[in-house]
Parts: C-alpha cells; structure tokens; sequence
C-alpha cells in the first residue's frame, strides 16, 4: 500500500464521497493548508446548498468568484450561468454569444443534452486552472473541485470521456480532451476520498476507488476518514461490553453500562472499516478527529487544517 501524495504540488484537486461524510469540510480545511503554504486556492462548489461560507466566516458564495480567506477564494457553480459563461468564451464576441444563447429554444436544447449539466460544472471548475494573471502566472495555485456525491460524482466525471467518444472534432471535445488529460495525469491531478469509518461509506468507498482506478484511470492522491473517535476500550473489553445484556434500568449505572456498550460498538464497527479500507484500498488513509464542537465553524476548521498534510 502507497502513501498520499503531496497535494501542494497539484493544479486541480477532485474531492468526492458518499453524501454526508464530510466533503466540503475537508474541502474547506485542505484550501486553508494550502493556502498557509503560500498557494492561491479556489474551491468550486456544484450547485450546492452553501455551506462553505459559515466554516469560513465570510459571506455567502454565489455563483460569482469570490474571496472567503487569505489566498482562499470560492465559487458556488450553477449550470445556467456556467453554460452562459461557456459559451461567451467559446464566441469571444458578446453580441454573438446574446443573439446565440438568449434564445430560449438554444437554452433547451443545451439542457435536453445529456451530460451537459455536469460539463458545464465540471467544464468551469477544469477552465479556473487556465486562468491567468497579467504577468502571465496562474490565477489560482490549486483548484479544489467539491464535487458531488459518489454516483452523481462519478456520472459528473465520465462526461469528458463520453464527449470524447461521441463528438466530433470542435471547440467542446478540444476542451474536454484538455480537461481529460489533465484530469488523468497524476503530476497535476488527485482524487481525494472522503470517508466515515462506517460500514456503509466504507463499502461505497472501496467501490468508488475501484471505479476511479479501472474505469476512469483517475489518480486517486489521498483518503480521508473523517470523524475518527480516539478508542477508549482495548479489543477484549469492546467483546466484553458488547456481551453484557441491553440495560433496561435508568439508574446512573444502567446509563453509564449503557453509554459504554454503545461506545464499544462504534469502536468496534470503527476498527473494522479502519482495518478494510487499509486492505482494500490503494493508498494508506489520513485520518481526521471526531469533533465534539460544531465543525461548520471556523475554528474548527482552522483546527482540521493544522492536521492536513
């Protein structure tokens, strides 16, 4: 089994998960590492229920370009305008783009096509890594990509590979074979994992690395399990609380035998998904602490940023 690999020295960053594991967290804590070490980072949202502005304490992001941090800036995508913004890139003529793009008809049409919506997510996030600055350097350092849930996630992320397929020679497979390339090469590229260490993202994640590896050939860079609890019983005394009979009084002791039993089976189910996702998957994991206080504040994620490596 591998190590991570050093994400500083990554252009573009593709953060995904099963719902609910932690994503935009670990999105949010890994820009304010980045950024301490000196790298302009953009996090791009798709479309999501923003979160991102209350763990960073700045205003809520839109789908505008925005600045949430010191060298930290955020972009909550949403697929009309990114497909706006698309096509005005793609004319270089504004009057062309309105007289093309205002009319209704050419808007649906653009919506009926499949996979559209997600390249025009994923399309924008792969483009902030072309911007330039006007002495000629990069925009952004590392563009970190919060990218969907597992299975929209991996939909999202075969659309380059399907215009690939399909479409013919043009403006929209020249960009997607860009992106494609860059998505695929491991010097400028990395999935980054997102766990539980729970029985099911477990699962769900040993059988997204197996997609990322064999279908798509996507880098994967780093696996984090998040809320990982510091274990309070040994192995003999997780077997010999989770042996005892369910307590059925309300005494403070019934409470106490009852709180550790339930404690001794999270430990247990955590040490098993712990000790599979070393097995089973290809990079060791990094793990991030079970936060007692709420996570989605800044400290916190201040605090989770000083663990990223």
């Amino acid at each position: 089994m591998g190590k991570g690999v050093a994400l500083a020295t990554k252009r573009f960053l593709i953060v995904t998960g099963k719902g609910g594991v932690g994503k935009t967290t670990v999105c949010a804590a890994e820009a304010l590492a980045l950024a301490a070490k000196g790298k302009r980072v953009l996090i791009a949202m798709c479309n999501a229920k923003e979160r991102l502005s209350s763990m960073l304490g700045s205003e809520l992001i839109g789908p505008d370009v925005k600045s949430v941090a010191p060298n930290v800036w955020a972009v909550n995508m949403e697929p009309e305008q990114a497909l706006a913004e698309y096509g005005m890139m793609a004319l270089h003529s504004k009057t062309l783009f309105k007289l093309l793009f205002d009319n209704k008809y050419v808007r649906k049409f653009f919506r009926a096509v499949p996979g559209m919506q997600e390249w025009t997510l994923l399309g924008k996030a792969w483009w902030h890594t072309t911007e330039t600055r006007d002495d000629g350097s990069f925009k952004y350092d590392v563009v970190i990509l919060d990218a969907p849930a597992t299975g929209h996630g991996l939909d999202m992320l075969r659309v380059p590979k399907i215009i690939l397929d399909v479409v013919p020679p043009g403006l929209l497979r020249r960009d997607a074979e860009r992106a494609w390339k860059m998505f695929q090469d491991p010097e400028t590229c990395a999935v980054v994992l997102v766990t539980l260490p729970e029985e099911m993202p477990t699962t769900e994640t040993i059988e997204l690395a197996k997609a990322l590896r064999e279908e798509l050939r996507l880098p994967i860079g780093k696996i984090v399990v998040n809320g990982v609890l510091p274990p309070l019983f040994s192995k003999a005394e997780r077997a010999a609380l989770e042996g005892t009979e369910p307590v059925t009084g309300d005494t403070p002791a019934d409470a106490a035998l009852a709180a550790a039993r339930s404690r001794a089976t999270r430990e247990r189910v955590q040490a098993e998904s712990l000790l599979r996702l070393s097995e089973e998957l290809p990079i060791s994991p990094s793990f991030l602490p079970q936060l007692f206080e709420d996570a989605a504040q800044p400290s916190a994620i201040r605090d989770l940023a000083k663990r990223m490596v």
